[in-house]
């Protein structure tokens, strides 16, 4: 009999839920099931999580947190933070899983906006001193890195046999934001 272990419930939880919303999205994911495979009760999960929508915003919340601690972010290193980022993505399909499901069941997907205010102010102030270029606003630098890192994921394409995905990236990055050339 397992004795009540508040961190290693929810832990376990968050496991068993991440395996069935990765596989069947937010509408086919069953607390039954996920309780199932978590070893507790449904009661368990409402009375930690509330719903199966906040049970998916946590699941969520936990694997976008760990992607984004473990790819520092610099503004002088774009290229490098974008293949960091498709390093990240290729480690956990299950992020990248998790957010295509809540794309397209519509969901609002829960961010830090602190993490993403600091990365759009560093981006404009590199781009008001000529680091970055500053055509796009520093929203848009953030949101077209992001996409191209995770080009590959999100749109199901294969590793192809002999290409340098981080080759390519790191250098399609650095072009498409390098600052002002001093002549």
């Amino acid at each position: 009999m397992r004795t009540r272990n508040a961190p290693e419930t929810r832990r376990r939880i968050l496991a068993a839920a991440t395996g069935d919303f990765a596989e069947r999205g937010i509408a086919g994911a069953r607390v039954d099931r996920i309780a199932a495979g978590a070893g507790v009760n449904k009661a368990q999960i409402y009375a930690y999580f509330g719903d199966k929508q906040a049970l998916f915003e946590a699941v969520y919340r936990k694997h976008a947190a760990a992607i984004v601690d473990e790819t520092p972010f610099s503004v002088d290193d774009l290229p490098g933070y974008a293949v960091g980022l498709y390093e990240a993505a290729q480690r956990r399909p299950d992020v990248i899983r998790l957010l295509a499901w809540a794309r397209l069941e519509g969901v609002d997907l829960p961010m830090d906006e602190h993490a993403v205010r600091e990365k759009v102010d560093e981006i404009a102030r590199a781009q008001s001193d000529g680091r970055l270029d500053a055509t796009a606003s520093p929203q848009d630098v953030l949101a077209l890195v992001t996409s191209m890192a995770l080009t590959w994921s999100v749109v199901g394409l294969s590793p192809v046999t002999g290409s340098d995905h981080e080759a390519a990236l790191r250098h399609t990055v650095a072009l498409a934001f390098a600052g002002r050339r001093s002549s």
